[in-house]
């Protein structure tokens, strides 16, 4: 070889032919991805995990070293599971935002048509629709993926009438429906 592999440079040896860091390790930029690596994990149990990975598995697996090494050394207590954490609770933080704004939208597809006039101008043209049924862009099935009912069934049947439910109402079904997903989750 020319030039050992990022990873013999970085442990200043000889790289050898069938050195296991020379595919992974260029030795241009190698030397400081592999410092990580072996601050966290060590050179002879980098080099072990490597040699119990498949060779078709093995760049996937340095990348992942690589990844924990670097979380480990950004947060030493709890190295990925930290961004795991945080990236769980944006997730959550999203799906309650998505939950809000649904329940705006079902609140506001139940308001009376009287309340709406308000947003028109004095010709009686249309300013803003606040409150116009997107179903043009959205496909409902019975229940959607985030466990809501679509709009048009959050009226219910009572002996033959159809009556919309109360906004108590709606927002409890909403609160169920996140409660029960978050408890899915765990």
């Amino acid at each position: 070889m020319a030039s050992p592999c990022g990873a013999c440079k970085f442990l200043r040896r000889k790289c050898s032919r069938d050195c296991v860091f020379a595919p992974y390790f260029s030795s241009e930029q190698g030397a400081t991805r592999f410092a990580a690596i072996h601050k966290v994990f060590g050179a002879s149990n980098a080099s072990k995990l490597l040699l119990h990975v498949p060779q078709a598995y093995r760049c996937e697996a340095v990348v992942t070293i690589a990844y924990e090494a670097q979380a480990r050394l950004r947060d030493p207590v709890y190295g990925c599971f930290g961004r795991i954490l945080a990236l769980q609770h944006q997730v959550s933080s999203l799906q309650l935002q998505l939950l809000q704004m649904k329940a705006q939208l079902a609140q506001c597809m139940l308001t009376p048509q009287s309340s709406r006039s308000q947003w028109q101008g004095n010709d009686g043209s249309s300013l803003f629709q606040p409150c116009s049924p997107p179903w043009g862009s959205f496909n409902f099935t019975d229940q959607d993926r985030n466990g809501l009912l679509p709009p048009q069934d959050v009226f219910s049947k009572e002996s033959g009438k159809s009556r919309a439910t109360t906004q108590a109402e709606t927002e409890e079904l909403l609160l169920q429906g996140l409660a029960f997903r978050t408890t899915g989750q765990l």
